[in-house]
């Protein structure tokens, strides 16, 4: 089921508009240069911290036979890691 057929938002994807965010701050021409790169710098260590708890979490989730959905959003584990893999390739190119 999509996301958007849910009233809550999915925490994966929650997280990755606030990356989103905090990569627009690093991309501001009127922010100072220093705090540009702190922006940047939050960014990939989020970015990591992400893949490393959040993907591997639901691609564990994916190896299992009962793979249910999750009570809030309704996405499967492995529909949660496909609307995540765009996102992500989209905050990469930027």
């Amino acid at each position: 089921m999509e996301q958007a057929n849910s009233i809550f938002i999915n925490r994966e994807l929650s997280w990755l508009d606030f990356d989103s965010r905090v990569l627009a701050l690093a991309k501001e021409k009127a922010v100072p240069l220093g705090e540009r790169l702190k922006f940047a710098a939050i960014f990939a260590s989020n970015l990591d911290e992400f893949f490393m708890v959040r993907v591997g979490s639901l691609y564990d989730q994916t190896l299992l036979k009962d793979n249910k959905p999750d009570n809030m959003t309704h996405m499967t584990a492995s529909e949660q890691i496909a609307a995540i893999t765009p996102r992500v390739a989209e905050l990469q190119s930027k």
